[in-house]
């Protein structure tokens, strides 16, 4: 385990290593309930993020019983962490690489059906608004050439804060329960 930013990582191999020698292991998966259909850790449980409340979590908890915490590379775990630590909870530890680097890793792994990431549906529809916004600007009225210009300046917003409202739209989706 090391300490990045103020903040505890490690690498999945690691925890996998504590795992089996018997260390108990509270691994929570902060992804959509779609992607962690798809494939997740053999030990986690999941808790999406744009459900996550960490005051509810720690509950009753053990203040010196590790927490792990894990999403698909490392972004959603780490504001889940933050979270977590604001309430007062310091045993957090993010998992570097996330899932990505989990299943990289070769580590046990649970599949299921197999569905479209959250990334590739927000630039589907991203790419569609913006297409549609500058044809509707050509054939029925100039004032459509805004809506490209508003999902363009959200794109910038969510580059820039690491936030994508789109992105907790479409996870709220049926597709992606």
């Amino acid at each position: 385990m090391k300490m990045e930013n103020e903040h505890k990582t490690i690498s999945p191999k690691e925890l996998a290593g504590l795992i089996r020698d018997g260390q108990p292991c509270d691994l929570i998966d902060v992804r959509t309930p779609a992607e962690y259909r798809e494939v997740h850790s053999k030990w986690a449980r999941n808790i999406p993020l744009d459900t996550f409340d960490a005051e509810a979590l720690i509950g009753n908890r053990d203040e010196n019983q590790t927490l792990y915490v894990i999403c698909k590379s490392g972004a959603r775990a780490g504001k889940a962490c933050e979270a977590l630590r604001k309430t007062g909870y310091q045993e957090v530890v993010n998992v570097e690489g996330g899932t990505d680097a989990w299943v990289g890793a070769g580590l046990p792994i649970e599949e299921g059906k197999k569905t479209m990431s959250l990334e590739r549906q927000v630039r589907i529809t991203a790419g569609a608004l913006v297409v549609t916004g500058a044809i509707l600007s050509q054939l029925i009225a100039q004032p459509w050439v805004y809506l490209s210009g508003f999902v363009g300046a959200g794109l910038v917003f969510a580059g820039i804060t690491d936030t994508c409202g789109m992105g907790m739209l479409l996870a709220k989706m049926p597709w992606n329960r």
